[in-house]
């Protein structure tokens, strides 16, 4: 009954959906060259033989997906897959890391036509689908559709539980879409198997299988050359609210260190004008790399406002800050700066990577703070402590390594559903 409601909710709603994503292009949140993806339109033939879809929500389930599919690709040479995200951010990731026999669309909008068109057109034969998006038009129209789907690296917080548990007998419906579905923790294993789903499986989170984010070496070379002898750390995927913090803090912390650059990395790079004035009027010589401005001597803050250079960033920044995390947005993946050699320090916010970063917490590889105003302190303690620092880098970067036996893992249970698939290709 909810799924017709919300089935006919939808199909009236399309003036007002289409007038959004309108909005959206003109903001330069939706990509205005393959806009038509977005309605169920695909911009690519359909590739004959066997095709996995492989569906991520944002940059993080993209940047975890990148290492199964290298394994898949491993595994079963001749299939195809597809995959899909639903922002620009995660469709410029994936830019060029995507490796043969495999394509990128747009995710298409929770409507009944869009999915129909977007089925329609690429018939998989396997569904993976990443964490914890749950789209009541498409996965309905799977699951008639009778197409095997496994839900990996499912996430439900105990706030998502509450709303979806109102309406229990839809959650059961939506969730039996999955054949399978594997949790990131024994708490969100619970809420699903109360939710209906089936055969549910904690095995751990994908992200720890993600590969290290990439870097141009040319790049690292010459700015580390520009950088000589600098103390330096990064305020990483800063969202509004936290770029004040980082600024206050390099302002206390500059009087100490002379020389001291601070690399200010927005979430979004389209906030680079905006991070720009704060810094103009604080009279903090800046330089910005949307601009292909060097770093001199003088430059106090280096603005990284540009997509899909956070592996460069991470690689020059000995101490990395996690945005997200000083402002109630829950934080950002502490593995990607682990991987890169970074010690971690995050705000009290982190509740979108609660078990990763209760993880490294009791594994000494990252630091907590409880609000901003310890930031400075604990940043001048690292830089006076060599030993400290490389130690708490060091415990990071070991504890992501030891995760990344979760693939094979998750390669072992999927093997009767790719045989499955497999025999029943197109």
């Amino acid at each position: 009954m909810l799924s017709f409601a919300y089935k006919l909710l939808t199909d009236l709603g399309a003036p007002v959906i289409k007038l959004y994503l309108l909005k959206r292009r003109k903001e330069g949140r939706e990509d205005a060259e393959r806009f038509p993806e977005r309605f169920g339109e695909a911009s690519l033939p359909r590739p004959n033989g066997q095709l996995i879809w492989c569906h991520a929500a944002s940059v993080g389930e993209a940047a975890s997906l990148l290492a199964l599919i290298d394994k898949l690709r491993e595994t079963y040479p001749a299939i195809h897959i597809l995959v899909t995200t639903g922002t620009v951010t995660s469709a410029h990731m994936l830019e060029g890391r995507l490796p043969p026999r495999v394509v990128h669309q747009y995710m298409p909008v929770d409507r009944a036509p869009y999915v129909k068109r977007f089925l329609d057109h690429w018939r998989p034969n396997l569904i993976l689908w990443i964490e914890s998006e749950l789209w009541p038009n498409m996965l309905v129209s799977i699951r008639v559709r009778q197409i095997p789907a496994v839900l990996l690296n499912g996430r439900m917080s105990e706030k998502s539980f509450r709303n979806w548990y109102q309406f229990k007998n839809w959650a059961k419906e939506i969730l039996g879409t999955f054949a399978l579905c594997f949790t990131q923790t024994e708490n969100e294993k619970a809420r699903f198997v109360a939710l209906g789903a089936h055969h549910v499986k904690c095995i751990g989170n994908l992200k720890y299988a993600a590969k290290a984010l990439p870097c141009d070496e040319n790049e690292l070379t010459q700015m580390k050359q520009a950088m000589a002898g600098r103390m330096a750390w990064i305020m990483a995927s800063t969202h509004r609210g936290e770029d004040e913090i980082a600024i206050a803090a390099h302002k206390k912390l500059s009087q100490k260190w002379p020389g001291l650059l601070t690399i200010i990395a927005p979430r979004h790079a389209r906030r680079g004008e905006e991070i720009a004035a704060l810094l103009a009027a604080q009279n903090i010589p800046f330089a910005r790399r949307s601009k292909q401005d060097d770093i001199a001597p003088e430059t106090g803050v280096y603005l990284a406002d540009t997509m899909g250079e956070l592996g460069l960033f991470y690689r020059l920044s000995p101490i990395a800050c996690l945005g997200g995390s000083f402002v109630n947005v829950g934080g950002h993946n502490p593995i990607e700066a682990a991987q890169a050699g970074c010690a971690i320090i995050f705000g009290p916010h982190m509740h979108n990577f609660s078990e990763i970063s209760r993880e490294f917490i009791h594994h000494q590889a990252a630091i907590q703070l409880q609000s901003a105003n310890e930031l400075a302190f604990t940043l001048d303690r690292l830089f006076a402590d060599n030993v400290d620092r490389m130690r708490l880098a060091q415990a990071a970067r070991l504890l992501a390594e030891q995760k990344r036996s979760i693939l094979e893992h998750i390669i072992g249970e999927l093997e009767p559903w790719l045989h499955a698939a497999a025999r029943n290709a197109a």
